[in-house]
């Protein structure tokens, strides 16, 4: 049989259809397209492919099991390592981990592992028709603060031996960056539902509405007679650049625009929650955060919307396919410039005029790029007397979050670094006996799957202490 040397393409919607829609892009393989693109597996002996991911999923195996057609037995094989099959093949960025270990690659792409892993959830989403069994439980319970992807990976695989969780979740909703960070273009809500309603069917319980260190603190979870709890809290404190205009009004943080749209359901023509819709928007950034949220806010009606970002395509931080997806759908990326004041209307004559505080535009430099910096990317320069003017009426500012310093100053003896990230060792335990976190919480904002194979390890040393 002949080598098929580039995966099978990923059917999507036309970029003149979805830019005006919130449907989802990807729609994912048909049957035949999964079987044809599984048999491109080698089936290596010595696996690399799982040495590149975060939860180590047992992928050769799930992927000959697409191939005999057993589509529920691969679903069994991928859920004995992960709690979130189909939002790890829609979110995680595989091209850099297990797609990047596979030995296809060396000569040819690499197997599409993902996008095999989200038909295969997706298979099983759609048919099977029982629950899934529920352990015995074992007698301990363990309190998990937040129900992000940490969160609910260490609530699942504890769920699984026998444990009794409840997840505290601070919103209404449950599911974290999932539900608030993530548009539903990228990742469907009800995707997202349909995982924490396996894990509940599993023995876990989702208290939302509840703000630990505010409702309840961590040394009051231990009160209530929980033996360990993990903090998986996430990283919601979005980060600002300092410069003139940031208080205007019509600037965001990315995360205020993205939870106002994907939580709040802002875009829709009856919500009354309050968003800019239309004009001209400029986001700062150059992370899937920021592809976010631009191709949000085209999606909300903007005539033009600009990524902002310092360094060139090579450094940008996406993904390649968001990227690529931005591009198609006329994401205008205006990259080697960096903003230095955000402009607005002021009328001295009439502090009444309700234009008023309000942005008409951003002033940015030209950069170029020098050395590299401790991370290995060439450091940008501004280039003197280049300033220029987007004419925007939103900004939206995606240079990254921090850990929200709520549970650490509620939490005494609890250790954190200068980026206000929770210190852990290896096994996700932090400075306080039973206290344990994982996910942004500890590294600050990263990856759906390095969050979710943080709540794995932390899940196992608590397992491994409770019953030893």
């Amino acid at each position: 049989m002949a080598v098929i040397e580039k995966k099978h393409e990923m059917p999507t919607q036309a970029p003149e259809v979805r830019a005006h829609n919130f449907d989802e892009v990807a729609l994912g393989y048909t049957e035949e397209m999964a079987v044809a693109e599984a048999q491109r597996c080698l089936h290596c002996k010595h696996m690399p492919c799982v040495s590149g991911c975060p939860v180590n999923i047992a992928i050769p195996d799930f992927i000959e099991r697409i191939k005999q057609r057993d589509f529920e037995g691969a679903y069994g094989i991928i859920t004995e390592s992960s709690s979130l099959p189909a939002v790890c093949g829609r979110v995680c960025p595989q091209e850099s981990q297990c797609e990047s270990k596979c030995v296809m690659g060396i000569k040819f792409e690499p197997v599409g592992i993902g996008r095999l892993e989200r038909f295969v959830a997706d298979w099983h989403n759609r048919n099977a028709t029982e629950p899934p069994v529920r352990p015995v439980s074992n007698g301990h319970r363990v309190a998990v603060v937040g129900s992000g992807p940490s969160g609910l990976t260490c609530a699942g695989d504890l769920a699984k031996k026998g444990y009794d969780v409840t997840v505290f979740e601070a919103l209404h909703t449950a599911g974290g960056v999932l539900v608030y960070g993530i548009p539903e273009f990228r990742l469907p809500k009800a995707i997202v539902a349909k995982e924490v309603e396996t894990l509940k069917a599993l023995g876990v319980t989702v208290e939302t509405n509840v703000v630990i260190g505010k409702t309840l603190t961590v040394d009051e979870l231990f009160d209530m007679g929980y033996e360990a709890v993990f903090i998986g809290s996430g990283a919601g404190l979005p980060n600002f650049m300092g410069i003139p205009g940031e208080s205007l009004k019509g600037v965001y943080s990315a995360n205020e625009f993205l939870t106002r749209s994907n939580l709040m359901k802002a875009y829709r023509e009856n919500a009354t929650t309050p968003i800019m819709k239309g004009g001209r928007v400029a986001v700062v950034g150059g992370g899937n955060v920021a592809m976010d949220a631009a191709r949000t806010a085209l999606r909300l009606g903007a005539e033009c919307v600009y990524i902002v970002y310092r360094r060139s395509m090579e450094e940008l931080p996406a993904r390649k396919e968001e990227v690529e997806h931005a591009r198609e759908e006329g994401i205008d990326f205006r990259i080697l410039c960096n903003p230095v004041e955000i402009l607005g209307y002021q009328n001295p004559d009439d502090p009444r005029d309700p234009k008023n505080g309000f942005v008409t535009g951003i002033r940015c430099i030209r950069m170029e790029l020098g050395e590299p910096d401790d991370k290995g990317r060439r450091r940008p320069i501004p280039v003197e007397g280049s300033d220029f003017v987007l004419d925007v009426d939103t900004v939206i500012m995606s240079i990254g979050t921090s850990p929200n310093p709520l549970i650490k100053n509620t939490t005494a003896g609890l250790e954190v670094n200068a980026r206000g990230g929770i210190v852990v060792n290896e096994e996700g335990l932090t400075s306080r006996t039973a206290v344990y976190a994982g996910g942004d919480a500890v590294t600050g904002a990263a990856t759906v799957i390095s969050a979710m194979g943080a709540g794995k390890v932390a899940a196992k040393a608590i397992d491994e202490t409770l019953k030893g």
